[in-house]
């Protein structure tokens, strides 16, 4: 009887321990929910950000940024009465301000073209994912900035580098607790960085009408401290001049 009666328990016990396993689609859907759910976060049609972002030695600058959900994007900094466009997407071309001559830039063609095929990822590449493309993986639990998370690796459409494909996986850290991302990690693939990994931090959680964001963002790489923004206002639905994406072109 006692033999049974062990055999019993471990038996149960290993079923709670099957129970209590959680996957990667259970960890993305309870992002989704705990942050606005599926329908408020799909009927979101843009977003502007307004803030101040740390450009070193303890000093800030003004930062505003607008994305609208086909993946047009803009964000903007002013600097000593000037005002940088640092990055911009007007739906097929890429461009920014050149910091030597202040002048609007193109990028080059690869680099539109890696706009355009994460043009779709708004508001975040976990929601409908697999409508994407898309791929996730659990990789397990780690402790990232004092807090227990999972770790989920999401596989993107590649990526062109140099004319070729290249795997596009990005690592994603979920607070265990209210399932939110508190750190991404991927491999930067070309310039002057190639071969570093790119951090983010997201925290500050804050309610905006119903959808939870990060109102701090810490961008670096493991060899750099990198630059922080903070957000005081985010403004859902902005009413935007949609011209402000447009590449403005060269001035003689």
């Amino acid at each position: 009887m006692r033999k049974i009666l062990f055999a019993a328990s471990v038996a149960f016990l290993g079923f709670t321990s099957q129970a209590q396993e959680i996957t990667a689609d259970e960890i993305v859907n309870n992002y989704i929910e705990n942050t606005g759910g599926a329908e408020a976060w799909s009927n979101l049609k843009g977003h502007k950000l307004v803030g101040e972002a740390t450009i070193g030695q303890g000093m800030t600058v003004p930062v505003e940024m607008y994305t609208l959900s086909d993946g047009r994007m803009i964000m903007k900094v002013s600097f000593q009465g000037m005002e940088i466009v640092q990055s911009a997407f007007d739906g097929e071309n890429s461009w920014s301000t050149n910091f030597m001559s202040m002048k609007p830039e193109l990028a080059d063609e690869e680099t539109s073209e890696n706009s355009r095929r994460a043009a779709g990822e708004y508001p975040s590449p976990f929601l409908n994912y697999e409508e994407k493309g898309y791929s996730i993986e659990l990789l397990g639990e780690e402790i990232v900035e004092g807090v227990e998370c999972y770790k989920i690796a999401l596989t993107k459409k590649p990526q062109l580098v140099n004319g070729e494909e290249l795997d596009n996986v990005e690592i994603y850290y979920f607070d265990k607790e209210n399932f939110v991302p508190v750190q991404t990690e991927q491999e930067i693939k070309s310039g002057p960085a190639a071969g570093q990994v790119a951090i983010s931090l997201f925290s500050d959680y804050q309610e905006v009408e119903g959808l939870y964001f990060p109102f701090s963002l810490t961008f670096k790489t493991k060899e750099s401290e990198g630059q922080t923004v903070t957000f005081e206002e985010i403004v859902l639905n902005p009413e935007v001049d949609e011209t402000i994406f447009e590449f403005p072109g060269t001035e003689e």
